[in-house]
Protein backbone atom coordinates (compact mmCIF):
# COMPACT_ATOMS: atom_id res chain seq x y z
CA UNK A 1 0.00 0.00 0.00
CA UNK A 2 1.70 3.37 -0.96
CA UNK A 3 2.31 5.87 1.72
CA UNK A 4 -0.88 7.94 0.66
CA UNK A 5 -3.33 5.19 0.44
CA UNK A 6 -2.21 4.27 3.91
CA UNK A 7 -2.97 7.32 5.85
CA UNK A 8 -6.22 7.69 3.67
CA UNK A 9 -7.12 4.04 5.47
CA UNK A 10 -5.53 5.58 9.06
CA UNK A 11 -7.64 8.70 8.86
CA UNK A 12 -10.91 7.29 8.44
CA UNK A 13 -10.21 4.31 10.75
CA UNK A 14 -9.10 7.12 13.01
CA UNK A 15 -6.14 6.18 13.48
CA UNK A 16 -4.05 9.12 12.09
CA UNK A 17 -1.89 11.37 13.92
CA UNK A 18 -3.51 13.82 15.88
CA UNK A 19 -3.55 17.18 14.18
CA UNK A 20 -1.16 19.82 16.07
CA UNK A 21 1.09 16.50 17.14
CA UNK A 22 4.20 17.33 17.52
CA UNK A 23 6.65 14.22 16.52
CA UNK A 24 7.42 13.05 13.33
CA UNK A 25 7.22 9.73 12.39
CA UNK A 26 9.66 7.75 9.94
CA UNK A 27 8.58 6.90 7.14
CA UNK A 28 8.06 2.96 7.34
CA UNK A 29 6.18 4.14 10.73
CA UNK A 30 2.47 3.77 10.62
CA UNK A 31 -0.17 4.66 13.54
CA UNK A 32 -2.00 2.14 14.97
CA UNK A 33 -4.13 3.42 18.48
CA UNK A 34 -4.40 6.90 19.22
CA UNK A 35 -5.64 8.41 23.14
CA UNK A 36 -6.73 12.04 24.34
CA UNK A 37 -5.25 12.79 27.38
CA UNK A 38 -7.13 13.99 30.10
CA UNK A 39 -5.94 17.79 30.20
CA UNK A 40 -4.48 18.03 26.46
CA UNK A 41 -2.21 16.27 24.38
CA UNK A 42 -2.08 12.47 23.04
CA UNK A 43 -0.61 9.10 23.62
CA UNK A 44 0.24 7.37 19.95
CA UNK A 45 0.96 4.50 19.53
CA UNK A 46 2.65 3.24 16.44
CA UNK A 47 4.63 0.48 14.39
CA UNK A 48 7.72 1.67 16.20
CA UNK A 49 6.77 2.46 19.68
CA UNK A 50 4.98 5.25 21.91
CA UNK A 51 5.13 8.30 21.61
CA UNK A 52 4.93 10.20 25.11
CA UNK A 53 5.05 13.91 26.21
CA UNK A 54 7.47 15.50 27.29
CA UNK A 55 8.40 18.95 28.57
CA UNK A 56 9.55 19.51 24.65
CA UNK A 57 7.28 18.25 22.82
CA UNK A 58 7.20 14.08 22.32
CA UNK A 59 9.41 11.32 22.53
CA UNK A 60 9.42 8.06 20.72
CA UNK A 61 9.60 4.80 23.35
CA UNK A 62 10.92 1.61 21.17
CA UNK A 63 8.65 -1.06 22.20
CA UNK A 64 11.36 -3.13 23.14
CA UNK A 65 11.99 -0.21 25.76
CA UNK A 66 8.62 -0.87 27.53
CA UNK A 67 9.84 -2.45 30.81
CA UNK A 68 5.97 -2.59 32.01
CA UNK A 69 2.94 -0.95 31.10
CA UNK A 70 -0.46 -1.68 33.05
CA UNK A 71 -3.99 -0.21 32.81
CA UNK A 72 -6.27 0.73 35.64
CA UNK A 73 -8.69 3.26 37.03
CA UNK A 74 -8.55 4.67 33.03
CA UNK A 75 -4.95 5.60 33.50
CA UNK A 76 -2.05 3.92 31.46
CA UNK A 77 1.09 3.27 33.75
CA UNK A 78 4.33 3.11 31.54
CA UNK A 79 7.82 2.36 32.83
CA UNK A 80 10.47 3.13 30.32
CA UNK A 81 13.83 1.14 30.20
CA UNK A 82 16.95 2.82 29.72
CA UNK A 83 20.25 1.63 28.08
CA UNK A 84 22.94 1.33 30.62
CA UNK A 85 25.55 -0.48 29.32
CA UNK A 86 26.61 -3.77 27.50
CA UNK A 87 27.72 -7.25 28.82
CA UNK A 88 29.05 -8.65 25.77
CA UNK A 89 26.12 -8.99 23.34
CA UNK A 90 23.55 -8.20 25.90
CA UNK A 91 22.69 -5.07 26.46
CA UNK A 92 22.14 -3.95 30.51
CA UNK A 93 19.21 -2.08 30.92
CA UNK A 94 17.74 -0.10 34.13
CA UNK A 95 14.16 1.48 34.42
CA UNK A 96 13.46 4.77 34.74
CA UNK A 97 10.49 6.04 37.23
CA UNK A 98 7.17 4.82 36.32
CA UNK A 99 4.80 7.58 34.51
CA UNK A 100 1.09 7.72 34.80
CA UNK A 101 -1.22 9.04 31.88
CA UNK A 102 -5.19 9.53 32.40
CA UNK A 103 -6.57 9.04 29.28
CA UNK A 104 -9.90 11.03 28.31
CA UNK A 105 -10.47 8.75 25.58
CA UNK A 106 -8.76 5.56 25.53
CA UNK A 107 -9.97 4.11 22.84
CA UNK A 108 -7.41 1.16 21.23
CA UNK A 109 -4.05 2.52 22.76
CA UNK A 110 -3.95 -0.12 26.14
CA UNK A 111 -4.87 -2.98 24.03
CA UNK A 112 -2.18 -2.14 21.39
CA UNK A 113 0.14 -1.43 24.06
CA UNK A 114 -0.43 -4.52 25.98
CA UNK A 115 -0.01 -6.54 22.59
CA UNK A 116 3.11 -4.82 21.72
CA UNK A 117 5.24 -4.80 24.58
CA UNK A 118 4.23 -8.69 24.99
CA UNK A 119 4.27 -9.72 21.35
CA UNK A 120 8.46 -7.86 21.34
CA UNK A 121 9.39 -10.27 24.35
CA UNK A 122 10.36 -14.12 22.58
CA UNK A 123 11.54 -15.57 25.99
CA UNK A 124 12.26 -14.25 29.82
CA UNK A 125 13.89 -15.80 32.79
CA UNK A 126 14.10 -14.03 36.38
CA UNK A 127 17.42 -15.10 38.14
CA UNK A 128 18.43 -14.90 42.00
CA UNK A 129 22.23 -13.05 41.98
CA UNK A 130 24.17 -12.17 44.86
CA UNK A 131 21.71 -8.82 46.43
CA UNK A 132 18.83 -9.46 44.48
CA UNK A 133 18.63 -10.74 40.66
CA UNK A 134 18.32 -9.91 37.01
CA UNK A 135 15.47 -10.68 34.66
CA UNK A 136 17.22 -11.89 30.80
CA UNK A 137 14.10 -10.87 28.37
CA UNK A 138 14.89 -11.59 24.46
CA UNK A 139 12.88 -9.05 22.84
CA UNK A 140 12.14 -8.44 18.82
CA UNK A 141 14.22 -4.92 18.18
CA UNK A 142 13.64 -3.10 15.11
CA UNK A 143 16.56 -3.16 12.66
CA UNK A 144 18.49 -5.78 14.90
CA UNK A 145 18.98 -9.28 13.70
CA UNK A 146 17.03 -12.18 15.52
CA UNK A 147 16.45 -11.30 19.22
CA UNK A 148 18.36 -8.78 21.53
CA UNK A 149 19.44 -10.26 24.91
CA UNK A 150 18.23 -7.33 27.46
CA UNK A 151 19.45 -7.97 31.24
CA UNK A 152 17.64 -5.59 33.69
CA UNK A 153 19.15 -6.31 37.32
CA UNK A 154 16.86 -5.80 40.68
CA UNK A 155 17.44 -2.98 42.72
CA UNK A 156 20.80 -3.81 45.42
CA UNK A 157 21.84 -6.44 42.92
CA UNK A 158 25.89 -6.82 42.75
CA UNK A 159 26.24 -5.54 39.25
CA UNK A 160 29.70 -7.52 38.80
CA UNK A 161 27.77 -10.58 39.00
CA UNK A 162 25.34 -9.12 36.41
CA UNK A 163 27.90 -8.46 33.82
CA UNK A 164 29.84 -11.68 34.63
CA UNK A 165 26.69 -13.78 34.22
CA UNK A 166 24.86 -11.56 31.40
CA UNK A 167 28.18 -11.99 29.18
CA UNK A 168 28.32 -15.93 29.41
CA UNK A 169 24.30 -15.71 29.14
CA UNK A 170 24.99 -13.91 26.02
CA UNK A 171 27.96 -15.76 24.76
CA UNK A 172 25.92 -19.06 24.82
CA UNK A 173 23.04 -17.80 22.99
CA UNK A 174 25.81 -16.99 20.41
CA UNK A 175 26.73 -20.20 19.90
CA UNK A 176 23.41 -21.79 20.14
CA UNK A 177 22.34 -19.54 16.99
CA UNK A 178 25.72 -20.42 15.03
CA UNK A 179 24.80 -24.02 15.67
CA UNK A 180 23.11 -26.43 12.84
Amino acid sequence: MTSWARRLVELVAGRGVPQGFPGSLESDEHVLAVAELDGGGHLVATSLGLWLPVAEGVRRVGWHLVSKATWSGGALTVTEAEERGSAGSAVLLADLPARRFVLARPGLVPRVVQARVTGSIRSRHHRELPGGGAWFVQRRVPGADGAVLQVRPDPGTDEDAVRRIATEVAARLEEVRRSP
